[in-house]
This record gives C-alpha cells, sequence and structure tokens, in this order.
C-alpha cells in the first residue's frame, strides 16, 4: 500500500510539473530583449505603448539602449485588445491605398478624440459616435468597419499608440475633393498626408 502511494504521489508531481511546463510564463509576454538596431521607438510601437511609459516602466532618463538590454514591457496601455482591434479595422477602411503614415494619424486622432472633452471617452465611443443620424465615420455607416484590418493597419495603430500625447492634436481629418461639409474646412490643418487632411 505505502509503495503504491509512493507511485501515485510521484506520478501526480510529474503530471503537475509537466503540466507547469506548458502553462505559458506571465512575465515572458512582458519582457523584451534589446537586438541590433532596435530603438525604443521601435519597441514601443511593436508593443503598442507609449515612449513615456515605456521609459517610465524602465527608469530610463535617455533613449540610448544597447543590444541585450532586458526591458519590461507596461502591461497596460488603456486601451483593450478589442479596441486595438476596432482601431485597426477602421484604420484599414478609413485609410486604405494612403500612405503608411496617413495610416498612423487617422488612428491618432481615434486617440485624442478619446482624450478630448469634446468627445466620447473611449474608443468604441468615439468610433460608433452619431450625430444627426450619421455616423462619424464613413466605413461604419457603410459597413466597410466590419472587414478585417490587415497587417500594416495593426503596425499603424501599435505605432499611434506609442505616439499618443506628442502629435499636434489632429481630431479630424478628410479628403478636401469628397468633403461635403463646410464646416470641416473651417478647422485649423495641422497637416497633410496623401490625399488626407488633419485638423483641429
Amino acid at each position: 500500500m505505502k509503495h503504491l502511494k509512493k507511485i501515485t504521489l510521484a506520478f501526480t508531481l510529474t503530471a503537475s510539473l509537466a503540466f507547469t511546463a506548458f502553462i505559458p510564463n506571465a512575465d515572458a509576454a512582458t519582457q523584451h530583449t534589446v537586438k541590433s538596431g532596435e530603438t525604443l521607438w521601435k519597441i514601443a510601437s511593436k508593443y503598442g505603448v507609449t515612449l513615456n511609459q515605456l521609459k517610465t516602466t524602465n527608469k530610463l532618463s535617455s533613449n540610448t539602449i544597447y543590444p541585450g538590454q532586458k526591458f519590461t514591457i507596461p502591461s497596460t496601455t488603456g486601451v483593450s485588445a478589442a479596441d486595438i482591434d476596432l482601431m485597426a479595422r477602421l484604420v484599414h477602411a478609413e485609410a486604405k491605398g494612403e500612405p503608411y503614415a496617413g495610416k498612423v494619424a487617422v488612428a491618432t486622432v481615434i486617440l485624442n478624440r478619446v482624450a478630448s472633452k469634446d468627445f466620447p471617452n473611449t474608443v468604441s465611443g468615439v468610433v460608433h459616435e452619431k450625430a444627426n443620424g450619421y455616423y462619424a465615420f464613413t466605413p461604419v455607416q457603410n459597413g466597410e468597419i466590419n472587414k478585417a484590418a490587415d497587417a500594416e493597419a495593426k503596425r499603424a495603430v501599435n505605432e499611434a499608440l506609442a505616439f499618443r500625447g506628442q502629435g499636434s492634436g489632429s481630431l479630424f481629418f478628410y479628403n478636401p475633393k469628397t468633403a461635403k461639409s463646410d464646416w470641416i474646412f473651417s478647422r485649423q490643418v495641422t497637416v497633410t498626408i496623401g490625399n488626407h487632411r488633419f485638423a483641429k
């Protein structure tokens, strides 16, 4: 009987250790080892965190980094995975065929609206905002928002998250060739990228 208990205990311990080996290490997703050619900006963009978050979390006083350095990636950006996907789908629909910088700028407009007291304070609220029977963004109105985002749109959203709080405060974008509202032309233009003008 004692022998059977020992075998059972050994089996339980082995099974427990084997099971533990397959559980992802919670810290693995939050650690990053710097590779040659990487910059803080590239690392922040890769993980969709702001430069300031990355620097603060790792107690960095400058932007100088070295290959082999290990960084802890902040666990929260204040934006959920579902919101990041929603933003990427909007960027994909709104900025298809536009330069990459324009895609980042569209994502930045969404984040700037979330931060502004004049708009809803969530990504979903901003994307689905409605006034006078119309959605703020055409792809929400026509259903294009429901199409999957491509890799470039996802990367643009991560870059916008890293860039958050450092831009020129754009709250709007429009194509001057197709815009129908006189009001939008009254807004202060911050930058023109591709076919889009960005304004505040």
